[in-house]
């Protein structure tokens, strides 16, 4: 699971090339199972029609670890093949323009996201957002299969219908209605652990976060220890951290949520990805961050960087290696110690030549190293290789680059290029207020580079 976390803010590391090209910078499936159509809704949902079938849809990007994570681990595995007549199965890449019709009709605000949408009425069943096990996986088959065939009663109904209204994009209505499932379930109900997850997920889109957070300490003492309630104290934390720093409830809430976040990562050990669990170190040393704990924040990052470096290492191929690389970039970051994961980054640049992400990476760590002109080249190779409004954080980090280099003027025509760039891109595939941020950056920018000027008043 992973909301606003690295997913959302640090490693989607953006970009794409200059020429706009929408060649797929990875298969996310090509090791799967099931038989994934890619980046084709309209053929999939065609297909989904004359089967009479609802469509399963992976909403995923390059960037995203727990998207390749959910590849490498999750989608590849064997006793998956069983459940490829359950549906028709369609994986989107966000970062491809072609996409962008997909996205007007399905926003995406998390990722990966997993839909089932009814493909007679183009109208989501279930919207599911982070990552699952395969037995979650299944559940969330079942329930979507349950959701397109109707018949479904009490708090089962409730779910399907919960999971409905969040697709549909309402996500306090939703709330309402996963809260009466819950409400209504029996204590022993096997669904009450995804229903909790659905739940927070909603009051966390839906900006109601000290209620999130009330609720996640209430509801995960009568939740079954699992993955879904790690996700439930991740969402927690999550909506605990969303609330002001000033707000009256905010550091017990805080300290609350994050007990039981302590408590997923303590032994027994929850079965769950290597990706997950480095997400709930993440989100505690979010936590110990807000909270101005730098002692803290370095014991949590170290036992991070060390956890990190071992899934790393145990990892079977290059690619479920580079699962690791952003958290072990922003644990490395944390510790101030760039240099402990550049060799690794250097690694997957080699192993995974057409991936923008190594050398987007790289180019953040050299300059945070001062090695200001490996910065650019790393840049220059990112740019190369990137597709979608990507590009807007890989020329934001070249903007800081030139900066570094004390070059102004280079920033600012980085950033007016971004700009001029996030206009070309259709409106559902770029963050309004992502292109805000460059427009900000720009103007400090231009301020700088006019204040000697302004200064300079004649005699």
């Amino acid at each position: 699971m992973r909301l606003p976390a690295a997913c959302l803010l640090l490693m989607g590391l953006v970009a794409c090339t200059a020429a706009n090209t929408n060649a797929p910078a990875d298969e996310a499936h090509a090791g799967s199972p099931l038989p994934f159509i890619e980046d084709d809704y309209s053929r999939a949902l065609a297909e989904a029609k004359a089967k009479g079938l609802p469509l399963f849809v992976d909403v995923w990007a390059p960037w995203c670890h727990t998207c390749r994570s959910m590849k490498a681990y999750v989608m590849s595995d064997k006793s998956l093949a069983k459940h490829s007549g359950r549906f028709v199965w369609l994986e989107v890449n966000t970062d491809l323009t072609s996409n962008a019709a997909f996205q007007e009709k399905f926003p995406v605000e998390f990722w990966p996201t997993l839909y089932v949408i009814d493909p007679n009425q183009e109208k989501p069943l279930l919207r599911f957002a982070g990552s699952a096990t395969v037995e979650q996986l299944v559940k969330l088959f079942d329930d979507g299969e349950r959701a397109f065939k109707g018949g479904v009663t009490g708090a089962e109904a409730l779910l399907a219908r919960g999971d409905a209204l969040y697709g549909e994009g309402h996500a306090a209505e939703a709330a309402e209605t996963l809260v009466e499932a819950l409400n209504e379930a029996p204590a022993d109900w096997n669904r009450r652990g995804r229903a909790v997850e659905s739940l927070l997920t909603a009051m966390y889109g839906a900006k109601q976060y000290e209620p999130c957070a009330r609720k996640a300490l209430e509801e995960l003492p009568k939740t079954p220890r699992s993955l879904s309630w790690a996700n439930g104290a991740l969402l927690g934390l999550s909506c605990a951290l969303g609330m002001p720093d000033d707000a009256a409830a905010a550091k017990e809430l805080r300290d609350a949520t994050e007990a039981k976040v302590a408590e997923a990562l303590a032994p027994p050990a929850i079965e769950m990805t290597g990706d997950d669990r480095s997400g709930l170190y993440e989100v505690r040393v979010e936590a110990r961050t807000a909270a101005k704990d730098e002692a803290g924040v370095k014991a949590l990052a170290e036992e991070w960087l060390k956890y990190l470096e071992g899934e790393a290492a145990k990892a079977p191929n290059p690619d479920a290696r580079s699962v690791f690389d952003s958290h072990r970039m922003l644990a490395a970051m944390k510790l101030n110690a760039p240099e402990r994961v550049i060799p690794a980054l250097e690694q997957s640049e080699k192993d995974l030549p057409q991936d923008y992400n190594p050398p987007a990476r790289l180019a953040t760590l050299y300059r945070l190293q001062g090695r200001l002109d490996d910065a650019l080249a790393a840049s220059d190779r990112a740019l190369a290789r990137v597709q979608g409004a990507r590009r807007l954080t890989v020329l934001s980090g070249r903007a800081d680059i030139y900066v570094a280099r004390k070059d102004p003027a280079s920033a600012a025509k980085t950033l007016e290029e971004a700009i001029a760039f996030a206009k070309t891109l259709p409106s559902a595939q770029v963050s309004p207020r992502a292109v805000a941020g460059l427009e900000k950056k720009l103007a400090g920018i231009q301020a700088t580079v006019a204040q000697p000027q302004s200064q300079a008043a004649p005699k």
